[in-house]
């Protein structure tokens, strides 16, 4: 049976996408292709996707009206922090730590609460 194995896009609407695409260039170290998008390519970008489903009065996403939340995946997460802390990027002081993984949130430029994962290596 053919299925889907990752997530090939998000696509999200944004007020001035040349500077949003900017700062999660600069801040989460996702390289900018022409155009604008932000790509995942190569042997570091392997390991699990989730595309998830909340229900519409979930408060995962945070407050206002925010439709949808990006979970990054990263290496190291604390040493990420630590780097948009002193770049003053506001992150949620609350974390989760899991079996699979450890878990914060940031805001971006434009407001939108994204999630940051590190999972466990080998786990």
């Amino acid at each position: 049976m053919a299925r889907a194995v990752g997530v090939g896009g998000v696509f999200l609407k944004a007020r001035d996408p040349g500077a949003l695409a900017a700062w999660y260039a600069m801040h989460l170290g996702i390289e900018a292709q022409d155009g604008g998008a932000l790509v995942f390519d190569g042997p570091e970008a392997a390991g699990m996707t989730v595309f998830a489903h909340f229900p519409e009065d979930t408060g995962y996403f945070g407050g206002g009206a925010q439709q949808v939340m990006v979970n990054f995946r990263v290496d190291d997460l604390d040493q990420l922090l630590a780097q948009l802390a002193e770049a003053g990027v506001r992150i949620d002081k609350k974390r989760e730590d899991y079996d699979y993984g450890r878990f914060a949130w940031i805001w971006d430029l434009e407001g939108n609460r994204v999630e940051l994962w590190e999972p466990v290596l080998g786990g």
